[in-house]
């Protein structure tokens, strides 16, 4: 076996790693945001890892860009992605747990109450 294909096999492992922590993660932590955190970092950091696995296991110019190409497109969405569940649960009040100590987005419009809630 050559270093090449030590290195994706190790990469693989940890991307695998990785996503079960973020399962791990999703069953153990207190509340809807760190939950969402989580489960969004695992699955960016573990993707990458795999890609990158792979890509060193079967490495060529095309399976460069098209692997470089899917790692692009997801880790543009899950950020995206993650991003709108995150505001959804703020805007709908899903509440954080006690140990959350601060708010960012109380005073922005994203905290704004909505029109007609009587709250000024």
């Amino acid at each position: 076996m050559s270093v090449l294909n030590i290195l994706a096999v190790v990469c693989m492992i940890a991307g695998a790693l990785v996503f079960l922590v973020g399962a791990i993660g999703l069953l153990r932590l207190p509340d809807f945001y760190a939950r969402l955190s989580g489960v969004t970092v695992a699955g960016a950091l573990g993707t990458a890892l795999l890609l990158l696995g792979l890509l060193l296991h079967y490495p060529s110019v095309e399976n460069t860009i098209k692997i470089g190409l899917a790692l692009l497109i997801q880790l543009a969405t899950a950020a995206v992605g993650g991003n709108a569940i995150a505001r959804a649960g703020y805007l709908t009040k899903v509440k954080p747990t006690e140990i959350t100590k601060f708010d960012d987005l109380a005073g922005s419009s994203a905290g704004a109450p909505a029109e007609g809630d009587g709250k000024a």
